[in-house]
């Protein structure tokens, strides 16, 4: 496989056809028994080495210039990058072509291989990419092939260049507070197979590596189980330690003795990767709060909506929060917001054709789309989507239905919209679109009627959750698009409309709403294993009329969770808890 890939320099294709007729030549680059004759000049723009190497010798009439190190195939294709300004880079040669132009200075073929192998980084290569940029420097590189093994980690670790690493290299990408692991067990098993490649050298490390396994954020049964019962760790003082430290927070944990947050590395939690916004709402004065599934708490972030927003939609897209639409307690809006999650700063988009509030909401395809809703006098069944690289909002075929309070989300590149209100009656209907064809199409209707709903997509399934049909449900079912059929799944514990509804972590998450009674911050997830919902911690706020979305892959997640850098009290050693089970080892 192959690409040509072009630099910013332009050489003249006059000076290579001299070239190749050997005309005006006046030196010669000899690799191995191989001569190349070139002109100076030539190279010289292409490369400071070469100048370098030329000023060196200009005095003494040499002509002939030995280069060790690269094969001649390589360096033709480097002299020929350096009079045409392009490059056949294939992954046969990509390897040996950076380092030799890393060797001859050669920055714009640098340029070009990076830019190829960044187009190429997957699960088997990363590593090899990242450590060849410590001998070639390109920073891009270096941070897109460090991203992917910290981002994938789960399936880098089982790939062959995962044994070739170092143990410093190892410790350092175990060490990370960004590491995507579902759980520690992950990283406990990845160092269990590194040190298998090569036992006899590389078991003496196991307490180092085992260091860098955060056990406090998992369990006690885990601890117990999988570290202290493994024959490397029992036979090891320090690792023996390292666990039965483990075991003591946990308990401390457990009991609520340890009220202090994250200390160190070993016992905070890893960043997430993905986390869930909610913002406004009926009870909220403009805050925005953030779930953050690794420390299963929520933080209120010191930024706030512009405006105190409620029955509004939002969105994240390419770094950006957008807030859209809504109600601010005295007039239906049509007005768009957005906050860079980088630099914390809101600017004002270009509004939509019409004021929704009730809006529902979804990303696809890079556009946001905003569908149906009310602007006080009217339900809609009109929709438009907003492209961020023209700020323009364009409208899209209406919908079959009038809809008001319900909710959307997307699968297999479509949109799913259920339920809803149309000033008569609650809707049990719902409809798909298909932006390729930009048309509507009716699928078949939910079992319950529902306005203020939940929707999301999970498991390639559309759920339905919660709402409103003459009083707050907490029903929940879900729709195969292949059979074009709905079934009942387990309900929520609590009864809620107009709430929150994410997929984090493999979970569904409910949170807020109203009961029928009173605003709530309760929150519960859904596990379709075991079909069952479970309590989680609440929000700050009790609201309904709340928007949420979930915010992830950006460089920043630390900003938006639970602080990593407390200190907290030294753990309580005379816990009889911890000395019983101490004693077991």
């Amino acid at each position: 496989m192959s690409e040509q890939r072009m630099s910013p320099r332009k050489s003249g294709s006059v000076f290579n056809e001299l070239r190749l007729e050997g005309k005006f030549c006046d030196a010669v680059i000899q690799v191995q028994d191989v001569e190349f004759p070139i002109h100076r000049i030539i190279l010289c723009d292409c490369s400071s080495y070469f100048q370098a190497l030329f000023e060196r010798w200009m005095t003494t009439g040499k002509k002939v210039f030995n280069i060790p190190g690269p094969s001649p195939d390589i360096m033709q294709l480097i002299i020929e990058f350096a009079y045409t300004g392009s490059v056949n880079v294939t992954e046969d040669n990509v390897h040996d072509l950076v380092l030799v132009a890393n060797m001859l200075n050669v920055m714009d073929l640098i340029q070009a291989c990076s830019e190829f192998l960044c187009e190429r980084i997957c699960q088997e290569n990363c590593i090899g990419i990242w450590q060849l940029t410590k001998v070639c420097s390109s920073t891009e590189m270096q941070y897109k092939a460090y991203r992917y093994i910290t981002y994938h980690f789960e399936e880098v670790f089982l790939c062959e260049e995962f044994l070739e690493l170092s143990l410093q290299e190892l410790n350092e990408i175990l060490g990370r507070d960004d590491l995507n692991v579902r759980t520690e067990s992950i990283v406990y098993e990845a160092i269990l197979r590194w040190i298998a490649h090569i036992p006899e050298e590389r078991k003496e490390h196991i307490s180092v590596l085992l260091f860098k396994v955060r056990l406090a954020p998992t369990t006690l049964k885990g601890v117990v189980i999988n570290v202290l019962n493994n024959q490397g760790v029992w036979k090891n003082s320090e690792c023996k330690q390292i666990g039965q430290d483990a075991l003591q927070t946990i308990l401390l944990r457990d009991t609520k003795i340890r009220t202090s947050g994250p200390c160190n590395p070993c016992t905070r939690p890893r960043l997430p990767n993905a986390i869930m916004l909610v913002s406004g709402g009926s009870s909220d004065s403009g805050g925005i709060e953030a779930y953050d599934p690794r420390s299963d708490v929520w933080v209120k972030l010191s930024k706030e909506l512009k405006h105190h927003l409620t029955v509004h939609g939002t969105a994240f897209l390419d770094g950006y929060f957008y807030c859209i639409g809504g109600f601010d307690g005295v007039q239906h809006l049509s007005s768009v917001n957005k906050l860079d999650m980088s630099t914390h700063t809101w600017h004002e988009v270009a509004p939509m054709h019409n004021c929704r509030s009730y809006v529902s909401v979804t990303v696809l395809n890079g556009l946001i789309y905003a569908l149906g809703g009310f602007d006080g006098h009217s339900h809609f069944s009109s929709a438009e989507c907003y492209k961020p690289e023209t700020n323009q909002w364009t409208r899209i075929a209406s919908m079959h239905e009038q809809r008001c309070k319900s909710n959307c989300t997307t699968l297999h590149g479509k949109i799913y919209i259920c339920g809803g209100y149309n000033w008569f009656d609650c809707l049990q209907s719902a409809e798909c679109y298909n932006p390729e064809t930009n048309q509507w199409t009716m699928i078949a209707p939910m079992i319950s009627r529902r306005s203020g709903l939940g929707v999301v997509a999970f498991q390639d399934q559309i759920y339905a959750v919660g709402g409103f049909n003459g009083e707050e449900n907490h029903s929940a079912e879900s729709y195969d698009p292949w059979t074009d059929s709905w079934q009942e799944v387990c309900p929520m514990l609590s009864p809620r409309t107009d709430f929150g509804l994410e997929v984090i972590e493999d979970r569904i998450i409910a949170v807020g709403g109203f009961t029928g009674f009173y605003n709530i911050n309760e929150a519960e997830a859904y596990c379709s294993a075991t079909d069952s919902w479970t309590q989680c911690p609440g929000m700050t706020f009790s609201r309904s009329g709340l928007s949420s979305c979930v915010v992830y892959g950006i460089p920043n997640m630390i900003d938006y969770t639970l602080c990593r850098f407390h200190t907290c009290d030294c753990p309580n050693k005379s816990s009889n808890s911890y000395n019983e089970l101490c004693r077991m080892w």
